[in-house]
């Protein structure tokens, strides 16, 4: 890996974390459910751009395969939590 990658990498990573740490602030804070429930989105969409950031830098397909498992779990989560939030229950 080239030093270029690996400190960009690198500063990627340190972007994401601090992105994590406001998301984190706004789902604590968050005046409204609504606010809630994009923060939680928010959320999983950095925990999965982070797993991709790490599959580059070490190299190992085993990160890609667990951002695409984060990707699906939170959709179904989002998707789940939205149609609560609408109707006040998730199955009909």
């Amino acid at each position: 890996m080239s030093t270029l990658l690996a400190n960009a990498t690198l500063a990627s990573l340190c972007i994401f974390v601090a992105a994590m740490v406001l998301t984190l602030i706004r789902l604590f804070k968050g005046p409204t459910a609504q606010d809630r429930v994009l923060a939680l989105d928010y959320l999983y969409i950095i925990g999965m751009l982070m797993m991709l950031v790490l599959g580059i830098r070490y190299g190992s397909d085993m990160y890609f395969e667990a951002a695409l498992l984060i990707a699906l779990f939170g959709f179904v989560g989002s998707f789940a939590l939205a149609k609560f939030l609408l109707r006040g229950e998730v199955i009909e």
